[in-house]
């Protein structure tokens, strides 16, 4: 038997683990710090280099911002957003290899109201990130998501986009703005601050309320985001910027491609995950650190002190099966921890999509989903995946009715019709008596109850797949803020409009 005395250590051989070189693969010079993936050590000066390399890439092989346009960085306070900040910070630099030629400006969403955050958390992080925001010299913006709930209804419009350069007159604008207009960008310019104005208490309730609507952690999210690029939009457009700037890495795409498959988006993958984004006609979204893992950015921003707040969201201190973002979240990155090929595997795919539908920018105001702004994919023909769920769900529904009624076949009360469920062409006041007009009349003449209807049953027909089941999961679809109930209403009247003089139009093969 084995004695705990005696000693093995003699005989025993200590076996060398396999380790990765200790030199850096690119100057073969000096010593490794970071070791990005099998193979690929640097060390601080080339991986610094090869960061800032691959930014710049990016957007030169893209060639989407030309010289001299403004440009909103949608920053966050992440790691990811924070790094984009300071790339763009060190391509304007004067010291700068080959520098950047478009006119930076910040935007940060303050959505501690959605969140469930104090006003002394809030203004803690505004405090923070302005601090952050002050030491790059651009000018910036913080908008609090309550200003969502007064948008205009142009927000879920698509405005008329330039007229498209094309890619070889990118190297003509290049010289062009070297010649007449570098001494003008390299002057120090004023930093104009434009901070969030005082919320009002009653804002705050009904943005939680907004949120709150929606049953299912994974619709408040979808629900969240769809707001926040709405008013990211808007913000572009008052403040004259042409393009949007966002920071998405390579990471957090493969889980958005995965996310949104599972939530019925493959449709919108092209959009949701490409390197730019034209849904909106004017204002083009750029994803410019698309190239970049979780893990590059962390070590760049722990080598360079770049700052970074953390602000909590929906689904901070959440378990794994919450949502299905954070389900999907947990699956990627626990596979990629043993399997290091997986997030580029993911987003290697994403890059070879492409959408079947309508262009955003050419199809029609009524043929594109009235949230996310996509091209609407639920005009299919009967034999589709999408007509089968919809007979599925119509038959569960008569089902569901069917055994209330056989389990309580003596319970029959009259129904009881509250003042926005009266049937179409009947005043909420009469009752079903022929009473007098309630008074209250709505644009286009009618009963206030013909528009409240409209409203609940006509929203889902202009939302993609997606959208309607995130509205599907809302308690009430009059929580929506009012422009989208708007754009709602305008485009029904639009369509019974255009099905009323549908004998007069031409098509389009009688015309020629």
């Amino acid at each position: 038997m084995c004695q705990v005395d005696e000693g093995y250590h003699d005989q025993l051989e200590r076996q060398e683990v396999p380790s990765v070189s200790k030199k850096c693969v690119r100057c073969k010079e000096a010593t490794a710090v970071v070791v990005i993936r099998a193979g690929d050590t640097y060390c601080r000066d080339c991986f610094k280099e090869y960061f800032i390399h691959k930014f710049r890439a990016m957007l030169g092989k893209n060639r989407i911002i030309f010289p001299g346009e403004k440009v909103l960085l949608a920053v966050s306070g992440g790691p990811s957003s924070c790094s984009m900040l300071s790339q763009v910070q060190e391509g304007l630099s004067q010291n700068a290899h080959k520098k950047l030629r478009f006119i930076p400006g910040i935007v940060y969403i303050d959505e501690g109201g959605a969140v469930g955050q104090s006003v002394e958390e809030r203004q803690r992080t505004v405090s923070e990130l302005q601090a952050v925001f002050k030491a790059t010299g651009f000018p910036f913006h913080i908008v609090p998501l309550e200003q969502v709930l007064d948008l205009p209804s142009s927000v879920v419009v698509t405005a008329p986009s330039p007229s498209e350069r094309p890619a070889s007159s990118y190297k003509a604008a290049v010289d062009h703005f070297i010649q007449n207009d570098s001494s003008r960008c390299l002057t120090p310019q004023k930093q104009d601050e434009t901070l969030p104005a005082n919320v009002q208490e009653s804002q705050t309730r009904l943005l939680q309320q907004l949120i709150g609507s929606a049953k299912t952690l994974t619709a408040r999210e979808d629900l969240l985001n769809t707001l926040r690029q709405h008013l990211l939009v808007h913000t572009a457009r008052t403040e004259g910027y042409s393009k949007l700037m966002l920071g998405d890495n390579c990471t957090r795409l493969a889980v958005k491609l995965l996310t949104s498959i599972s939530l019925g988006r493959g449709a919108q993958l092209a959009q949701d995950t490409g390197f730019s984004d034209s849904r909106y006609g004017d204002i083009i979204s750029v994803r410019p650190m698309r190239d970049y893992s979780a893990k590059e950015i962390a070590y760049y921003n722990h080598l360079f002190n770049v700052p970074s707040v953390f602000i909590p969201g929906l689904d901070t201190k959440t378990t794994d099966k919450a949502s299905i973002q954070r389900l999907t979240e947990s699956f990627v990155t626990k596979l990629q921890a043993d399997f290091p090929s997986t997030v580029s595997t993911i987003y290697r795919t994403s890059e070879k999509l492409q959408t079947a539908c309508k262009s955003s920018s050419t199809a029609d105001p009524c043929a594109r989903c009235l949230l996310c702004m996509c091209a609407l994919d639920t005009t299919v023909e009967n034999a589709s995946a999408f007509q089968a769920t919809l007979i599925s769900e119509q038959l569960s529904q008569t089902k569901y009715l069917g055994a209330n009624s056989t389990a309580f076949p003596k319970q029959s009360p009259a129904p009881v019709r509250s003042e926005s469920t009266a049937p179409p062409g009947q005043c909420c006041s009469s009752g079903g008596g022929g009473g007098e007009d309630c008074g209250r009349t709505v644009e286009g003449g009618g009963c206030c109850s013909s528009a409240k209807v409209a409203e609940t049953t006509d929203v889902r027909s202009l939302l993609c797949y997606s959208c309607q089941l995130t509205i599907k999961d809302m308690s009430s679809v009059d929580c929506l803020p009012q422009y989208i109930l708007s754009e709602a209403q305008k485009r029904q009247r639009r369509s019974q409009m255009k099905e009323e003089i549908s004998e007069f139009l031409l098509d389009d093969g009688d015309e020629s």
